[in-house]
Protein backbone atom coordinates (compact mmCIF):
# COMPACT_ATOMS: atom_id res chain seq x y z
CA UNK A 1 0.00 0.00 0.00
CA UNK A 2 1.49 3.38 -1.00
CA UNK A 3 0.27 4.82 2.26
CA UNK A 4 -2.67 5.49 4.49
CA UNK A 5 -4.68 8.43 5.64
CA UNK A 6 -7.23 9.51 8.14
CA UNK A 7 -9.37 10.93 5.02
CA UNK A 8 -8.89 10.40 1.42
CA UNK A 9 -10.30 12.82 -0.72
CA UNK A 10 -11.10 12.05 -4.67
CA UNK A 11 -11.03 14.85 -6.45
CA UNK A 12 -9.01 18.19 -6.24
CA UNK A 13 -12.14 21.11 -7.50
CA UNK A 14 -13.45 22.79 -5.17
CA UNK A 15 -15.49 20.41 -3.57
CA UNK A 16 -12.50 18.14 -3.11
CA UNK A 17 -10.24 20.83 -1.59
CA UNK A 18 -12.97 22.20 0.85
CA UNK A 19 -13.67 18.77 2.35
CA UNK A 20 -9.50 18.60 2.79
CA UNK A 21 -9.29 21.67 4.38
CA UNK A 22 -11.72 21.19 6.49
CA UNK A 23 -10.90 17.51 7.52
CA UNK A 24 -7.56 18.98 8.27
CA UNK A 25 -8.55 21.71 10.27
CA UNK A 26 -10.99 18.99 12.55
CA UNK A 27 -7.32 17.09 13.34
CA UNK A 28 -7.19 14.49 10.44
CA UNK A 29 -4.83 13.29 8.50
CA UNK A 30 -5.40 14.01 5.02
CA UNK A 31 -4.48 12.89 1.33
CA UNK A 32 -5.43 14.02 -1.93
CA UNK A 33 -5.60 12.19 -4.90
CA UNK A 34 -6.31 14.26 -8.48
CA UNK A 35 -6.30 12.73 -11.83
CA UNK A 36 -5.19 16.13 -12.78
CA UNK A 37 -3.18 18.51 -10.71
CA UNK A 38 -5.51 20.87 -8.32
CA UNK A 39 -5.50 24.00 -9.95
CA UNK A 40 -6.34 22.30 -13.47
CA UNK A 41 -9.51 20.77 -12.29
CA UNK A 42 -12.90 21.62 -13.92
CA UNK A 43 -13.80 23.99 -11.22
CA UNK A 44 -11.35 26.59 -12.73
CA UNK A 45 -13.71 26.83 -15.52
CA UNK A 46 -16.61 28.01 -13.58
CA UNK A 47 -17.12 32.03 -14.79
CA UNK A 48 -20.25 33.72 -13.12
CA UNK A 49 -20.38 33.18 -9.73
CA UNK A 50 -21.33 32.12 -6.43
CA UNK A 51 -24.81 32.69 -4.63
CA UNK A 52 -25.53 33.51 -1.40
CA UNK A 53 -28.05 35.92 0.60
CA UNK A 54 -25.87 38.95 1.70
CA UNK A 55 -28.26 41.08 0.86
CA UNK A 56 -25.75 43.84 -0.76
CA UNK A 57 -27.14 44.87 -3.81
CA UNK A 58 -30.94 45.11 -2.96
CA UNK A 59 -33.32 43.40 -0.01
CA UNK A 60 -32.81 39.53 -0.18
CA UNK A 61 -32.93 36.83 2.70
CA UNK A 62 -31.57 33.27 3.32
CA UNK A 63 -35.90 32.44 2.57
CA UNK A 64 -36.14 33.87 -0.22
CA UNK A 65 -32.45 32.23 -1.89
CA UNK A 66 -34.29 28.71 -0.23
CA UNK A 67 -37.35 29.09 -1.82
CA UNK A 68 -35.71 30.39 -5.58
CA UNK A 69 -33.59 27.23 -4.72
CA UNK A 70 -36.45 24.82 -4.70
CA UNK A 71 -38.83 26.61 -7.23
CA UNK A 72 -35.57 25.99 -9.03
CA UNK A 73 -35.50 22.79 -8.54
CA UNK A 74 -38.83 22.30 -9.85
CA UNK A 75 -39.83 21.31 -6.63
CA UNK A 76 -37.77 17.84 -6.13
CA UNK A 77 -34.97 19.32 -4.60
CA UNK A 78 -34.68 18.27 -0.81
CA UNK A 79 -35.73 20.87 1.06
CA UNK A 80 -34.11 19.74 4.22
CA UNK A 81 -30.53 20.61 2.79
CA UNK A 82 -31.42 23.55 0.68
CA UNK A 83 -32.29 25.35 3.76
CA UNK A 84 -28.73 24.48 5.18
CA UNK A 85 -26.99 25.08 2.16
CA UNK A 86 -28.61 28.88 1.79
CA UNK A 87 -28.05 29.13 6.10
CA UNK A 88 -24.75 28.60 5.55
CA UNK A 89 -23.72 30.13 2.41
CA UNK A 90 -23.21 33.67 3.25
CA UNK A 91 -20.30 32.61 6.23
CA UNK A 92 -18.67 30.71 3.43
CA UNK A 93 -18.47 33.51 1.17
CA UNK A 94 -16.94 35.37 3.88
CA UNK A 95 -14.03 32.56 4.93
CA UNK A 96 -13.31 32.36 1.19
CA UNK A 97 -12.61 36.31 1.52
CA UNK A 98 -10.69 36.13 4.57
CA UNK A 99 -8.40 33.33 3.30
CA UNK A 100 -8.08 35.87 0.09
CA UNK A 101 -10.38 35.64 -2.15
CA UNK A 102 -10.39 38.91 -4.85
CA UNK A 103 -13.85 39.03 -5.22
CA UNK A 104 -15.49 42.24 -7.49
CA UNK A 105 -16.80 45.10 -5.15
CA UNK A 106 -19.17 47.87 -5.14
CA UNK A 107 -18.28 51.67 -4.93
CA UNK A 108 -18.68 51.34 -1.56
CA UNK A 109 -16.79 48.99 -0.73
CA UNK A 110 -19.23 46.03 0.22
CA UNK A 111 -19.08 42.50 -2.34
CA UNK A 112 -20.53 43.23 -5.88
CA UNK A 113 -23.98 41.07 -6.31
CA UNK A 114 -25.37 40.33 -9.88
CA UNK A 115 -28.47 38.83 -11.38
CA UNK A 116 -28.84 35.12 -12.25
CA UNK A 117 -31.60 33.46 -14.04
CA UNK A 118 -34.63 32.52 -11.38
CA UNK A 119 -32.92 34.35 -8.29
CA UNK A 120 -35.44 36.54 -6.84
CA UNK A 121 -32.95 39.20 -6.25
CA UNK A 122 -28.95 40.12 -7.31
CA UNK A 123 -27.21 37.19 -4.98
CA UNK A 124 -24.51 36.42 -7.52
CA UNK A 125 -21.10 37.21 -5.61
CA UNK A 126 -18.24 37.13 -8.59
CA UNK A 127 -14.35 38.01 -9.77
CA UNK A 128 -15.36 39.50 -12.68
CA UNK A 129 -16.26 36.30 -15.29
CA UNK A 130 -13.21 34.09 -13.76
CA UNK A 131 -15.13 33.27 -10.61
CA UNK A 132 -14.14 29.34 -10.88
CA UNK A 133 -10.23 30.36 -11.32
CA UNK A 134 -10.15 32.53 -8.24
CA UNK A 135 -12.24 30.20 -6.04
CA UNK A 136 -9.53 27.50 -6.83
CA UNK A 137 -6.04 29.62 -6.46
CA UNK A 138 -7.48 30.12 -3.08
CA UNK A 139 -8.29 27.06 -2.05
CA UNK A 140 -4.91 25.81 -3.21
CA UNK A 141 -2.83 27.98 -1.22
CA UNK A 142 -5.03 26.75 1.76
CA UNK A 143 -4.23 23.41 0.90
CA UNK A 144 -0.10 23.95 0.35
CA UNK A 145 -0.33 26.11 3.48
CA UNK A 146 -1.87 22.83 5.31
CA UNK A 147 1.17 20.68 3.48
CA UNK A 148 -1.94 18.25 2.65
CA UNK A 149 -0.51 15.56 0.66
CA UNK A 150 -1.65 15.57 -3.32
CA UNK A 151 -1.02 12.65 -5.39
CA UNK A 152 -0.60 14.03 -8.25
CA UNK A 153 -1.82 12.66 -11.81
CA UNK A 154 -3.36 9.21 -9.45
CA UNK A 155 -6.55 8.07 -11.83
CA UNK A 156 -8.38 6.72 -9.22
CA UNK A 157 -9.96 3.41 -10.29
CA UNK A 158 -11.66 1.20 -7.64
CA UNK A 159 -12.95 2.10 -4.52
CA UNK A 160 -11.75 -0.76 -1.91
CA UNK A 161 -14.48 -1.76 0.42
CA UNK A 162 -13.81 -4.35 3.01
CA UNK A 163 -15.18 -5.45 6.17
CA UNK A 164 -18.59 -3.42 5.41
CA UNK A 165 -16.72 -0.07 5.03
CA UNK A 166 -15.27 1.79 2.79
CA UNK A 167 -10.60 1.78 3.43
CA UNK A 168 -9.39 3.31 0.34
CA UNK A 169 -8.67 3.68 -3.33
CA UNK A 170 -7.11 1.74 -5.99
CA UNK A 171 -5.19 4.23 -8.86
CA UNK A 172 -3.15 4.25 -11.86
CA UNK A 173 0.18 6.18 -11.26
CA UNK A 174 0.08 8.10 -14.63
CA UNK A 175 3.67 9.96 -13.86
CA UNK A 176 5.41 6.44 -12.91
CA UNK A 177 3.02 4.11 -14.13
CA UNK A 178 1.29 0.88 -12.30
CA UNK A 179 -1.42 0.03 -9.39
CA UNK A 180 -0.78 1.75 -6.38
CA UNK A 181 -3.08 1.45 -3.22
CA UNK A 182 -3.76 3.99 -0.90
CA UNK A 183 -5.83 3.62 2.38
CA UNK A 184 -8.01 5.68 4.44
CA UNK A 185 -10.17 5.20 7.48
CA UNK A 186 -12.81 7.20 5.40
CA UNK A 187 -13.21 8.33 1.62
CA UNK A 188 -14.38 11.33 0.11
CA UNK A 189 -15.51 11.59 -3.67
CA UNK A 190 -15.34 14.80 -5.37
CA UNK A 191 -14.54 13.77 -8.86
CA UNK A 192 -16.77 16.40 -10.69
CA UNK A 193 -19.66 15.73 -13.21
CA UNK A 194 -20.08 13.59 -16.49
CA UNK A 195 -20.97 16.15 -19.11
CA UNK A 196 -18.86 14.28 -21.66
CA UNK A 197 -20.62 11.27 -22.20
CA UNK A 198 -22.01 14.20 -24.36
CA UNK A 199 -20.42 15.75 -27.98
CA UNK A 200 -21.49 19.02 -26.93
CA UNK A 201 -20.61 20.33 -23.78
CA UNK A 202 -19.21 22.67 -21.48
CA UNK A 203 -17.10 20.05 -19.36
CA UNK A 204 -13.20 19.37 -19.60
CA UNK A 205 -11.90 16.44 -21.14
CA UNK A 206 -11.33 15.30 -17.21
CA UNK A 207 -15.80 14.98 -16.87
CA UNK A 208 -16.38 11.63 -17.08
CA UNK A 209 -18.41 10.56 -14.16
CA UNK A 210 -15.24 8.47 -12.09
CA UNK A 211 -16.70 8.62 -9.12
CA UNK A 212 -20.49 7.77 -9.41
CA UNK A 213 -19.21 5.06 -11.64
CA UNK A 214 -16.69 3.83 -9.25
CA UNK A 215 -20.24 3.98 -6.58
CA UNK A 216 -22.45 2.42 -8.99
CA UNK A 217 -20.35 -0.70 -9.15
CA UNK A 218 -20.01 -0.87 -5.34
CA UNK A 219 -24.12 -1.30 -5.59
CA UNK A 220 -24.32 1.95 -4.12
CA UNK A 221 -27.48 4.02 -5.42
CA UNK A 222 -27.41 7.43 -7.69
CA UNK A 223 -30.12 9.67 -7.76
CA UNK A 224 -32.05 11.41 -9.83
CA UNK A 225 -29.77 10.64 -12.88
CA UNK A 226 -31.98 11.85 -15.71
CA UNK A 227 -31.43 15.33 -15.18
CA UNK A 228 -28.74 17.08 -17.14
CA UNK A 229 -28.63 20.61 -17.15
CA UNK A 230 -28.05 22.15 -20.53
CA UNK A 231 -26.69 25.26 -20.34
CA UNK A 232 -28.36 28.02 -22.93
CA UNK A 233 -25.03 29.78 -24.10
CA UNK A 234 -22.03 27.77 -25.10
CA UNK A 235 -20.14 28.81 -28.00
CA UNK A 236 -20.88 27.76 -31.50
CA UNK A 237 -19.18 25.24 -32.44
CA UNK A 238 -17.05 24.26 -29.88
CA UNK A 239 -19.55 24.26 -26.67
CA UNK A 240 -17.29 26.47 -24.48
CA UNK A 241 -19.06 28.10 -21.82
CA UNK A 242 -19.97 31.96 -21.95
CA UNK A 243 -21.28 32.58 -18.48
CA UNK A 244 -24.49 33.46 -17.20
CA UNK A 245 -23.03 36.73 -15.77
CA UNK A 246 -23.24 38.32 -19.50
CA UNK A 247 -27.27 37.76 -19.65
CA UNK A 248 -26.55 39.12 -15.88
CA UNK A 249 -25.11 42.28 -16.81
CA UNK A 250 -27.93 42.86 -19.60
CA UNK A 251 -27.10 40.93 -22.47
CA UNK A 252 -29.80 39.94 -24.82
CA UNK A 253 -30.96 36.53 -26.85
CA UNK A 254 -31.50 37.11 -30.55
CA UNK A 255 -32.74 35.05 -33.39
CA UNK A 256 -32.20 35.67 -37.03
CA UNK A 257 -34.75 38.21 -37.32
CA UNK A 258 -32.75 40.53 -34.55
CA UNK A 259 -35.76 39.74 -32.32
CA UNK A 260 -35.59 39.25 -28.82
CA UNK A 261 -36.89 35.96 -28.59
CA UNK A 262 -37.85 34.98 -25.00
CA UNK A 263 -40.58 37.87 -24.97
CA UNK A 264 -42.15 34.95 -26.21
CA UNK A 265 -41.42 32.37 -23.55
CA UNK A 266 -40.71 33.94 -20.45
CA UNK A 267 -42.13 37.99 -20.94
CA UNK A 268 -41.16 38.85 -17.32
CA UNK A 269 -37.71 37.30 -16.92
CA UNK A 270 -36.82 37.31 -20.32
CA UNK A 271 -33.38 36.02 -20.51
CA UNK A 272 -32.77 36.00 -17.06
CA UNK A 273 -35.58 32.73 -17.14
CA UNK A 274 -34.45 29.31 -15.83
CA UNK A 275 -31.69 27.49 -17.62
CA UNK A 276 -33.82 24.97 -18.40
CA UNK A 277 -36.75 27.46 -19.76
CA UNK A 278 -33.92 29.43 -21.80
CA UNK A 279 -32.58 26.30 -23.63
CA UNK A 280 -35.62 25.04 -24.79
CA UNK A 281 -36.41 28.65 -26.22
CA UNK A 282 -33.83 28.65 -27.95
CA UNK A 283 -33.47 25.15 -29.38
CA UNK A 284 -37.09 26.08 -30.68
CA UNK A 285 -35.99 29.25 -32.49
CA UNK A 286 -33.24 26.46 -34.15
CA UNK A 287 -35.73 23.96 -34.73
CA UNK A 288 -38.42 26.47 -36.59
CA UNK A 289 -36.02 27.97 -38.67
CA UNK A 290 -35.19 31.05 -36.80
CA UNK A 291 -31.57 30.13 -35.88
CA UNK A 292 -27.86 30.82 -37.88
CA UNK A 293 -26.81 27.87 -38.63
CA UNK A 294 -27.86 25.95 -35.60
CA UNK A 295 -27.47 28.70 -33.07
CA UNK A 296 -29.01 32.15 -31.99
CA UNK A 297 -27.13 35.10 -30.97
CA UNK A 298 -26.03 36.49 -27.97
CA UNK A 299 -26.09 40.26 -28.26
CA UNK A 300 -23.53 42.62 -25.62
CA UNK A 301 -23.02 45.40 -27.81
CA UNK A 302 -25.30 47.85 -26.06
CA UNK A 303 -23.28 46.96 -22.64
CA UNK A 304 -20.71 49.21 -24.41
CA UNK A 305 -16.52 48.46 -23.99
CA UNK A 306 -16.12 49.90 -20.23
CA UNK A 307 -18.73 47.23 -19.16
CA UNK A 308 -17.74 44.05 -21.09
CA UNK A 309 -13.88 44.63 -20.43
CA UNK A 310 -14.56 45.24 -16.81
CA UNK A 311 -16.62 42.42 -15.90
CA UNK A 312 -16.85 40.16 -18.70
CA UNK A 313 -13.17 40.34 -19.67
CA UNK A 314 -13.07 36.29 -19.82
CA UNK A 315 -16.23 36.01 -22.28
CA UNK A 316 -14.74 38.45 -24.29
CA UNK A 317 -11.36 36.84 -24.89
CA UNK A 318 -13.54 33.05 -25.41
CA UNK A 319 -15.19 34.69 -27.92
CA UNK A 320 -12.30 36.12 -29.67
CA UNK A 321 -10.55 33.18 -29.72
CA UNK A 322 -12.62 30.48 -30.25
CA UNK A 323 -15.35 32.26 -32.89
CA UNK A 324 -13.18 34.93 -34.27
CA UNK A 325 -15.76 37.66 -32.88
CA UNK A 326 -15.17 41.02 -30.61
CA UNK A 327 -19.19 41.20 -28.38
CA UNK A 328 -17.94 44.82 -28.33
CA UNK A 329 -18.44 44.95 -31.81
CA UNK A 330 -20.65 41.72 -32.94
CA UNK A 331 -23.57 39.79 -31.26
CA UNK A 332 -21.94 36.21 -30.80
CA UNK A 333 -23.24 32.59 -31.74
CA UNK A 334 -24.27 30.53 -29.15
CA UNK A 335 -26.58 27.66 -28.66
CA UNK A 336 -27.36 25.09 -25.75
CA UNK A 337 -24.75 22.76 -24.69
CA UNK A 338 -24.20 19.91 -21.40
CA UNK A 339 -23.79 21.95 -18.91
CA UNK A 340 -24.53 20.42 -15.54
CA UNK A 341 -25.29 16.87 -13.94
CA UNK A 342 -28.10 17.27 -11.60
CA UNK A 343 -28.26 13.35 -10.49
CA UNK A 344 -24.97 11.59 -8.53
CA UNK A 345 -24.40 9.57 -5.27
CA UNK A 346 -27.08 9.80 -3.49
CA UNK A 347 -25.95 11.60 0.00
CA UNK A 348 -27.21 12.80 3.30
CA UNK A 349 -26.70 16.21 4.41
CA UNK A 350 -23.23 15.58 5.87
CA UNK A 351 -22.43 13.96 2.68
CA UNK A 352 -22.61 10.27 3.93
CA UNK A 353 -23.63 7.33 1.68
CA UNK A 354 -25.13 3.75 2.41
CA UNK A 355 -21.44 2.52 2.82
CA UNK A 356 -19.94 3.27 6.04
CA UNK A 357 -16.67 5.60 5.41
CA UNK A 358 -17.77 6.25 2.33
CA UNK A 359 -18.68 10.20 1.42
CA UNK A 360 -19.44 12.20 -1.26
CA UNK A 361 -19.67 16.12 -2.53
CA UNK A 362 -20.22 18.72 -5.33
CA UNK A 363 -21.11 17.60 -8.99
CA UNK A 364 -20.64 13.65 -8.21
CA UNK A 365 -23.09 14.04 -4.74
CA UNK A 366 -26.65 14.37 -5.29
CA UNK A 367 -28.18 16.19 -1.82
CA UNK A 368 -30.30 16.97 -3.24
CA UNK A 369 -30.07 20.77 -3.47
CA UNK A 370 -30.75 21.25 -7.03
CA UNK A 371 -33.46 18.76 -8.00
CA UNK A 372 -34.31 18.72 -11.12
CA UNK A 373 -33.02 21.97 -12.66
CA UNK A 374 -30.01 23.81 -10.79
CA UNK A 375 -29.83 27.63 -10.52
CA UNK A 376 -26.55 29.01 -11.60
CA UNK A 377 -24.16 30.27 -9.33
CA UNK A 378 -25.51 27.66 -6.52
CA UNK A 379 -23.24 24.81 -7.94
CA UNK A 380 -19.96 26.87 -6.65
CA UNK A 381 -21.83 27.37 -3.33
CA UNK A 382 -22.64 23.43 -3.22
CA UNK A 383 -19.06 22.65 -3.90
CA UNK A 384 -18.05 25.05 -0.77
CA UNK A 385 -20.96 24.68 1.92
CA UNK A 386 -21.20 20.62 1.28
CA UNK A 387 -17.50 20.21 0.50
CA UNK A 388 -16.67 21.77 4.23
CA UNK A 389 -19.87 19.36 5.84
CA UNK A 390 -18.76 16.37 3.94
CA UNK A 391 -15.03 16.85 4.99
CA UNK A 392 -15.75 17.62 8.45
CA UNK A 393 -18.10 14.54 8.99
CA UNK A 394 -15.73 12.23 7.39
CA UNK A 395 -13.02 13.37 9.82
CA UNK A 396 -15.10 13.02 12.37
CA UNK A 397 -15.98 9.26 12.16
CA UNK A 398 -12.51 8.27 10.62
CA UNK A 399 -10.97 9.34 13.94
CA UNK A 400 -13.29 6.99 15.74
CA UNK A 401 -12.12 3.93 13.91
CA UNK A 402 -8.32 2.45 13.82
CA UNK A 403 -7.55 0.64 11.16
CA UNK A 404 -7.32 0.87 7.86
CA UNK A 405 -6.50 -2.06 5.82
CA UNK A 406 -6.13 -2.44 1.19
CA UNK A 407 -6.73 -6.43 1.35
CA UNK A 408 -4.32 -8.17 -1.06
CA UNK A 409 -6.59 -10.15 -2.93
CA UNK A 410 -8.66 -6.61 -4.05
CA UNK A 411 -4.96 -5.21 -5.25
CA UNK A 412 -4.34 -8.56 -6.99
CA UNK A 413 -8.17 -8.65 -8.87
CA UNK A 414 -7.39 -5.43 -10.24
CA UNK A 415 -4.23 -6.20 -11.40
CA UNK A 416 -5.42 -9.31 -13.28
CA UNK A 417 -7.99 -6.86 -14.81
CA UNK A 418 -5.71 -4.19 -15.66
CA UNK A 419 -3.68 -6.91 -17.63
CA UNK A 420 -6.76 -8.10 -19.35
CA UNK A 421 -7.59 -4.36 -20.77
CA UNK A 422 -3.79 -3.55 -21.76
CA UNK A 423 -3.55 -7.25 -23.43
CA UNK A 424 -6.56 -6.43 -26.31
CA UNK A 425 -4.36 -6.84 -29.65
CA UNK A 426 -7.77 -6.80 -31.72
CA UNK A 427 -10.78 -4.52 -32.01
CA UNK A 428 -11.90 -1.41 -31.88
CA UNK A 429 -10.05 1.93 -30.40
CA UNK A 430 -11.47 3.71 -27.63
CA UNK A 431 -12.37 6.96 -29.24
CA UNK A 432 -14.65 5.42 -31.88
CA UNK A 433 -17.06 4.51 -29.40
CA UNK A 434 -16.29 7.32 -27.29
CA UNK A 435 -17.71 9.36 -30.43
CA UNK A 436 -20.90 7.51 -30.79
CA UNK A 437 -21.78 7.69 -27.21
CA UNK A 438 -21.38 11.90 -27.47
CA UNK A 439 -23.14 12.26 -30.67
CA UNK A 440 -26.17 9.44 -29.69
CA UNK A 441 -26.85 10.92 -26.26
CA UNK A 442 -26.42 14.77 -27.43
CA UNK A 443 -29.24 13.52 -30.04
CA UNK A 444 -31.70 11.08 -28.33
CA UNK A 445 -31.24 12.09 -25.36
CA UNK A 446 -30.46 16.30 -25.15
CA UNK A 447 -32.39 19.33 -24.41
CA UNK A 448 -36.20 17.42 -25.31
CA UNK A 449 -36.57 14.46 -24.68
CA UNK A 450 -38.66 11.88 -27.17
CA UNK A 451 -39.98 8.48 -25.96
CA UNK A 452 -39.00 7.21 -29.36
CA UNK A 453 -35.41 8.65 -29.17
CA UNK A 454 -34.76 7.66 -25.57
CA UNK A 455 -36.50 3.91 -26.27
CA UNK A 456 -33.62 3.74 -29.80
CA UNK A 457 -30.87 5.23 -27.14
CA UNK A 458 -31.50 2.34 -25.16
CA UNK A 459 -30.56 0.18 -27.83
CA UNK A 460 -27.62 2.38 -29.25
CA UNK A 461 -26.05 1.84 -25.78
CA UNK A 462 -26.48 -1.80 -25.77
CA UNK A 463 -24.31 -2.08 -28.73
CA UNK A 464 -22.04 0.37 -27.38
CA UNK A 465 -21.83 -1.39 -24.13
CA UNK A 466 -20.79 -5.05 -26.77
CA UNK A 467 -18.43 -3.65 -28.61
CA UNK A 468 -16.85 -2.38 -25.81
CA UNK A 469 -16.74 -5.87 -23.88
CA UNK A 470 -15.29 -7.60 -26.69
CA UNK A 471 -12.44 -5.44 -25.95
CA UNK A 472 -10.98 -2.04 -26.96
CA UNK A 473 -7.48 -1.78 -28.21
CA UNK A 474 -5.38 0.20 -26.18
CA UNK A 475 -2.30 0.92 -28.61
CA UNK A 476 0.13 2.60 -25.86
CA UNK A 477 1.08 -0.81 -23.64
CA UNK A 478 3.82 1.35 -21.77
CA UNK A 479 3.44 1.90 -17.97
CA UNK A 480 4.31 6.21 -17.93
CA UNK A 481 1.40 8.59 -18.85
CA UNK A 482 -0.59 6.28 -20.40
CA UNK A 483 -3.77 8.04 -20.84
CA UNK A 484 -4.55 5.35 -23.26
CA UNK A 485 -5.48 3.24 -20.74
CA UNK A 486 -7.27 5.34 -18.33
CA UNK A 487 -9.28 6.94 -21.20
CA UNK A 488 -10.39 3.32 -21.80
CA UNK A 489 -11.85 3.04 -18.33
CA UNK A 490 -13.57 6.07 -18.64
CA UNK A 491 -14.98 5.06 -21.64
CA UNK A 492 -16.58 2.20 -19.91
CA UNK A 493 -17.75 4.68 -17.27
CA UNK A 494 -19.87 6.58 -19.27
CA UNK A 495 -21.37 4.22 -21.14
CA UNK A 496 -22.74 2.52 -17.29
CA UNK A 497 -23.80 6.39 -15.94
CA UNK A 498 -25.33 6.48 -19.71
CA UNK A 499 -27.50 3.90 -19.04
CA UNK A 500 -28.73 4.91 -15.66
CA UNK A 501 -29.63 8.04 -17.04
CA UNK A 502 -31.87 6.75 -20.38
CA UNK A 503 -33.61 4.30 -18.27
CA UNK A 504 -34.72 6.78 -15.73
CA UNK A 505 -35.74 9.63 -18.36
CA UNK A 506 -37.86 6.89 -20.45
CA UNK A 507 -39.50 6.08 -16.91
CA UNK A 508 -40.36 9.66 -15.97
CA UNK A 509 -43.17 10.34 -18.04
CA UNK A 510 -43.69 13.71 -17.21
CA UNK A 511 -41.89 17.74 -17.72
CA UNK A 512 -39.62 18.67 -14.71
CA UNK A 513 -36.64 20.99 -15.16
CA UNK A 514 -33.91 19.56 -17.46
CA UNK A 515 -36.26 16.49 -18.49
CA UNK A 516 -38.70 18.07 -20.88
CA UNK A 517 -40.95 15.97 -22.86
CA UNK A 518 -43.54 18.50 -24.09
CA UNK A 519 -44.73 15.84 -27.28
CA UNK A 520 -45.88 13.39 -24.77
CA UNK A 521 -45.77 14.44 -21.68
CA UNK A 522 -45.72 18.09 -21.66
CA UNK A 523 -46.67 19.05 -17.84
CA UNK A 524 -45.24 18.23 -14.57
CA UNK A 525 -47.08 15.55 -12.81
CA UNK A 526 -46.76 16.04 -8.86
CA UNK A 527 -49.29 13.11 -8.02
CA UNK A 528 -46.89 10.13 -9.99
CA UNK A 529 -43.52 12.23 -10.44
CA UNK A 530 -42.67 13.65 -7.49
CA UNK A 531 -40.53 11.93 -6.49
CA UNK A 532 -36.74 10.83 -6.99
CA UNK A 533 -35.55 8.38 -8.85
CA UNK A 534 -32.93 5.93 -7.95
CA UNK A 535 -30.60 3.59 -10.13
CA UNK A 536 -29.03 0.71 -8.84
CA UNK A 537 -26.16 -1.64 -10.65
CA UNK A 538 -27.76 -5.40 -10.62
CA UNK A 539 -26.42 -8.28 -12.83
CA UNK A 540 -24.92 -6.06 -14.71
CA UNK A 541 -27.73 -3.44 -15.63
CA UNK A 542 -29.76 -0.40 -13.92
CA UNK A 543 -32.78 -1.22 -12.19
CA UNK A 544 -35.24 1.80 -11.23
CA UNK A 545 -36.64 2.67 -8.24
CA UNK A 546 -37.81 5.69 -6.22
CA UNK A 547 -37.57 7.58 -3.30
CA UNK A 548 -39.37 10.50 -1.42
CA UNK A 549 -38.23 14.40 -1.76
CA UNK A 550 -37.86 15.13 1.52
CA UNK A 551 -40.59 18.41 1.72
CA UNK A 552 -40.48 20.95 5.03
CA UNK A 553 -42.20 24.07 4.05
CA UNK A 554 -42.18 24.49 0.12
CA UNK A 555 -45.67 23.23 -1.59
CA UNK A 556 -45.15 22.69 -5.41
CA UNK A 557 -46.75 25.74 -7.15
CA UNK A 558 -46.82 26.56 -10.81
CA UNK A 559 -44.02 28.04 -12.37
CA UNK A 560 -43.82 31.44 -14.47
CA UNK A 561 -41.90 33.76 -15.79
Amino acid sequence: MEATHDVLVVGAGCAGMRAAIEAYDAGANVGVISKLHPTRSHSGAAEGGINAALGNATEDSVESHAFDTVKGSDYIGDQDAIEIFTREAPGDIYQLENWGAFFSRQDDGRLAQRPFGAAGSPRTVFAADITGHVLIQVLYEQLVKRDITVYEEFFAWKLVEHDGRCQGVICWDLLNGGLKSVGGRTVVLATGGQGRIYRTTTNAYACTGDGAAMALKLGLPLKDMEFMQFHPTTLYPSGILLTEGCRGEGAYLINSEGERFMKRYAPNAMELASRDVVSRSEQTEIDEGRGIDGSIYLDMRHLGAAKIIERLPGSRELSMTFAGVDPIYDPVPVRPGAHYHMGGVETDNDGATELAGLYAAGEVACVSVHGANRLGGNSLMETITFGRRAGRAAAEWALSQTSVEVPQSAQDDAERELQGILGVTEGERPWQIRNDLGASMFDNFGVFRREEQMTAQLDILEGLRERYAKGVVIEDKGEVFNSDLTQAIELGNMIELAECMVQAGVARKESRGAHARPYDYPTRDDENFMKHSISHWVNGRPKLSYKDVRVTKYEPMERKY
